[in-house]
């Protein structure tokens, strides 16, 4: 097939699966079409995405290495990927200045950082959990990712950032409007610029006014004491990105996680007798359901091969974790089936090289501390809904489910 020829993703992101599956018939890097009729690649297998992910020859930074960023004003459908590219932080840098911004977040996600927070994160499971006992006790329905995969994560990243608890909510919503790509109208990316200043904006002004010990506080200091280090967009933008990731991808492992053993008692009885590990549950549900299905984009600085295909210098790329969790080239022919005894731990979903998520390690201590505590407080914890009902996050990036709704068969 030729670039004339590309694949609209669906903006939905309705069957991830069943769309890699199509686009891996079509050769190891197909040209596909964005929500809003964005030109990009899309590689298909597990080998290809970690080879070019790899390739120093392949950049995240648009304003260097992206053809098409001059233009984007020519294209008002465009709009929404600003609040992926457009944006200066660790997610859109290349080079010095990516490693630059990843030394002043690091020291948040060391291992040491992370070992003291799990007591915290126990805590707090707890309290959510003890909330899901009394709102179900009378067999009522209770969504399992209102009442513990999302606040879990969000109170976390909240109390490491020192983000008050009145503006919350609002980060919330912002991190879900970003990840929702069913709308490339010019006014909802309007609006999500414009939330974006308002809303880490205004947590910036607050932290300025009532610092405390926290992250924040400390990337303040660092742009005030030194600019070269962190200028105000970057600040910005920074917050933007480690707010975001460190709670809305951590909601979909754990909520993925939960409905995969729900809907395989045969597997959930051998997680529950110790003979599968909580470690292969979560690295199978990142394989098979990664939180982030395909990430928007990175690019050619020079001509790539790729087969037979070239993609050319300044096209952009996109990360599909899922299409390479589920490559039958990699995993064998039954890598669309969630099988937690495969032991896989090979998984890309949380990158690979120098952009590998740096709130991997939080991220999966938050699960190992919610899965066993829910299950073991629930033994007899089904879905109250057939698993064809669950409706997924309208989006081609975030992969994950709305809603996880139970019935704790107490």
């Amino acid at each position: 097939m030729t670039v004339t020829d590309r694949i609209a993703l669906d903006p939905f992101g309705s069957d991830i699966p069943a769309e890699s599956a199509r686009l891996r018939a079509l050769g190891p890097v197909v040209p596909v079409e964005l929500p809003g009729g964005i030109p990009a690649w899309a590689p298909t297998g597990y080998d290809v995405l970690k080879e070019l992910i790899l390739d120093p020859r392949v950049s995240k930074d648009p304003r260097k290495h992206w053809r098409l960023w001059p233009e984007i004003s020519e294209h008002p459908s465009w709009g929404w990927i600003l609040g992926w590219v457009g944006v200066i932080n660790m997610l859109s840098t290349y080079g010095p200045d990516h490693t630059r911004l990843r030394k002043l977040v690091a020291p948040s996600f060391t291992h040491r950082r992370t070992e003291a927070m799990l007591p915290r994160v126990t805590a707090i499971t707890g309290e959510l959990l003890d909330a899901v006992a009394k709102a179900g006790a009378d067999g009522s329905v209770v969504d399992l990712r209102a009442a513990l995969a999302h606040p879990l994560p969000m109170r976390m990243i909240c109390e490491l950032f020192g983000v008050p608890d009145e503006m919350r909510d609002d980060a919330a919503e912002l991190i879900a409007a970003i990840m929702d790509t069913s709308d490339p109208s010019p006014e909802h990316a309007a609006s999500v610029q414009e939330r974006i200043g308002t809303v880490l904006g205004g947590l910036i002004a607050y932290k300025v006014e009532h610092p405390g010990d926290d992250m924040t506080t400390e990337l303040i200091r660092v742009r005030d004491e030194d600019g070269d280090r962190l200028g105000d967009e970057e600040l910005l933008y920074t917050l933007l990105l480690v707010i975001g990731a460190g709670f809305e991808t951590t909601v979909n492992l754990i909520g993925n996680a939960v409905v995969a053993l729900l809907t395989r008692p045969v597997q959930l009885a051998a997680v529950r007798s110790r003979t599968i590990g909580w470690d292969a549950v979560i690295d199978e549900t990142l394989r098979v359901h990664p939180s982030i299905a395909s990430l928007p984009l990175r690019f050619a600085v020079s001509d790539l091969t790729v087969g037979d295909v070239t993609i050319a210098a300044g096209d952009a790329i996109v990360t599909t974790y899922a299409a390479a969790g589920l490559d039958p080239a990699h995993y064998g022919p039954d890598a669309a089936v969630f099988d937690a005894a495969r032991g896989a731990d090979d998984h890309l979903s949380f990158g690979i090289g120098v952009h590998r998520c740096i709130g991997a390690p939080l991220a999966r201590a938050e699960a190992l501390a919610a899965l066993p505590a829910l299950f073991d407080r629930f033994p007899g914890l089904r879905l109250a809904v057939g698993e064809q009902e669950l409706r997924q996050v309208p989006s081609f990036i975030a992969f994950g489910w709305q809603e996880v709704p139970v019935r704790l068969g107490v």
